[in-house]
Order: C-alpha cells, then sequence, then structure tokens
C-alpha cells in the first residue's frame, strides 16, 4: 500500500531566473508528483508535492539540489496532512503558477 504525502516547500537563495520551477515541475511529472511551483516576490521559490511519500521524498532531494546555476540557501519543508479533499484540490498532475 503506498503511503501519500503533502508537503509545502520553500527554498531561497540562487532560484529564480535560473529554471528552478521548469526543473522542478520536470522532476515531479516524472515521478507523477502532483502539485505547484512558482516564484514569490521576496524572491523565493515555493512548491506543494503531493503523492507516494518516496516520490515526494525523491523530489526535494532534487529540489535541494536545484537544476545548474542554482544555489540553494535555505530550505523549509512542512508536512501537511493527508486527506482525499486536499489530494483532489491538488489534482492530478504539476502546474507552474504564477509569481505570488
Amino acid at each position: 500500500m503506498e503511503t501519500q504525502r503533502i508537503v509545502h516547500l520553500v527554498l531561497t537563495g540562487r532560484v529564480q531566473a535560473v529554471g528552478f520551477r521548469d526543473f522542478l515541475a520536470r522532476k515531479a511529472r516524472a515521478r507523477s508528483v502532483s502539485g505547484w511551483v512558482r516564484n514569490r516576490r521576496d524572491g523565493a521559490v515555493e512548491a506543494t508535492l503531493a503523492g507516494d511519500h518516496q516520490a515526494v521524498e525523491a523530489v526535494i532531494a532534487e529540489a535541494r539540489i536545484g537544476p545548474r546555476g542554482s544555489r540553494v540557501d535555505d530550505f523549509a519543508a512542512d508536512d501537511h496532512p493527508v486527506s482525499a479533499q486536499e489530494l483532489e484540490r491538488l489534482g492530478r498532475g504539476f502546474a507552474i503558477r504564477p509569481t505570488a
């Protein structure tokens, strides 16, 4: 039985203008992880990942490294309760959202 996980990430450092959102979206989609990623006006990148525990953990490991040209100085990951409603709200697939 798969264990589901929902994690909210905030990454700071050199994480904008280096393809970080596209990088994270590719890594998530490759592992069938749902959610979204966006830039924040404060210079951080923010994401929510949902899916199989091991798949989410693998995407988190990739996010800590980031794409070539990036530098992750600080990384915060907060787990959220997994509910059918929350999983449904996140839907299937992985979206790149506008800056918030």
